[in-house]
């Protein structure tokens, strides 16, 4: 059978539409990552396509939005680029910058995504050899003043070639070098949005050294250091083993994505925070990187001095849901499984109670039948029997009643 060719592939790629390509104006392209997606034969469940047309790009997006009762939205009134939504993913909608194609093609950022596809014809335009590019698996750019212009477009090159498996040309990483302190125009959120892909993609690592290398990163993660990402680039053959032996790290791919971020906040928490603040994180993620940073010293220290019962129990009271990422970061910083390993047998044993404990009181119990009062002495006492409970000292709540009393009296 013979294989299909460039133009079949995109005719067959926008099938996928929630409507008629037949219904758009005769001039309309697809342009960008929709056509290198397709030429590259990749397939993803949910749309992204990006439309080209002459004019009446913004007519055209609401036209059909209210044809099909799909969503609307004005990105750029200035430049004429709209957006429909429909449950599929999302079309958009902009007018040709220059007066021609050709124009609008060579202000794009990387000869990759400068191809664009006409539809009514079925005849693909590159005037930049974009093909090429893909045949090669290269990322070159389309010209350096697009790169300046809009500086996201460097830490693009880094996710793209991670999202792609291509390499970026000599030239254009030259470049990349050279305008990394443009990065720091670019609003934290479209940064986080990036370092995020890389962050989750298989090759990402590889390509967040490359990026800090040619000084990328250095104004957004002020505190990254060579050591941070030597750990990073050790995180993911840590999950590979630690999955092969813990189901749990398979069903929540989150933790290996905090793990590779807390090696590029810094040593301390003051420095984790500083980071995901400027960077615009969510506060749960803040809480999340601050703790594991805070906490990787101590599980650290096992290397040298195992805990005791009564260390790990305030060690799990403290670090919370946090414990199976940082469990991943210390391995990777050196602390050996068989050291982790009694740890997290404990906090995947749903029973176990130093990782999970069930107190046998309440402090509401400890005031009734001690004739206490509110106080913090409460809390310093629930603690002082859940570790002699686990210490295996007391085993009924009339125990631990009885132990708190003794306690008191000493």
């Amino acid at each position: 059978m013979a294989l299909a060719s460039p133009q079949q592939r995109l005719a067959d790629f926008l099938r996928s539409l929630p409507f008629s390509v037949a219904e758009l104006p005769s001039e309309t392209c697809l342009v960008g990552g929709a056509v290198r997606d397709a030429l590259l034969q990749r397939q993803s469940q949910y749309i992204d396509f990006d439309f080209v047309l002459p004019e009446r790009a913004v007519e055209t997006a609401r036209e059909i939005s209210q044809r099909y009762k799909a969503g609307f939205v004005v990105l750029d009134p200035e430049r004429h680029i709209a957006r429909v939504v429909f449950p599929q993913g999302t079309l958009d909608f902009a007018q040709q910058e220059g007066k021609t194609l050709e124009t609008d093609l060579y202000r794009r950022d990387y000869r990759a995504n400068a191809i664009a596809y006409h539809i009514r014809s079925n005849h693909l335009i590159d005037p930049l050899e974009g093909l090429l590019d893909l045949d090669n698996r290269v990322l070159r750019m389309v010209a350096a003043e697009n790169l300046a212009d809009d500086p996201l477009r460097l830490l693009r090159a880094y996710r793209q070639a991670a999202q792609l498996g291509f390499s970026i040309d000599g030239t254009t990483r030259a470049k990349l070098r050279e305008f990394a302190p443009l990065i720091e125009k670019v609003a934290a959120e479209r940064v986080q949005h990036e370092l995020n892909y890389l962050l989750e993609h298989a090759a990402g690592d590889r390509w967040l050294a490359a990026a800090y290398e040619d000084g990328i990163l250095s104004y957004w993660l002020t505190n990254l250091s060579q050591q941070g990402i030597k750990h990073l680039q050790q995180i993911q053959p840590v999950w590979q083993q630690l999955v092969s032996q813990f189901p749990a790290f398979q069903e929540n791919p989150r933790w290996l994505y905090l793990a590779k971020l807390a090696c590029l906040v810094g040593r301390t928490s003051t420095d984790a925070q500083q980071s995901i603040l400027n960077l615009k994180y969510s506060r749960q993620e803040l809480r999340s990187i601050t703790l594991i940073v805070d906490m990787l010293p101590k599980l650290l220290a096992i290397a040298d001095q195992p805990m005791t019962l009564r260390e790990q129990y305030l060690f799990f009271v403290s670090i919370k849901d946090c414990f199976p990422i940082t469990a991943i970061v210390a391995q990777a910083n050196g602390l050996a499984f068989s050291q982790l390993e009694p740890l997290l047998q404990r906090y995947f044993d749903p029973t176990d109670q130093v990782a999970h404990p069930q107190p046998l009181v309440t402090g509401k119990d400890l005031i009734e039948q001690l004739n206490l009062k509110p106080s913090p002495q409460i809390g310093a006492l629930l603690i002082e029997i859940q570790v002699a409970h686990i210490e295996g000292k007391i085993h009924t709540p009339d125990e631990a009643i009885q132990w708190g009393r003794s306690h008191l009296s000493q």
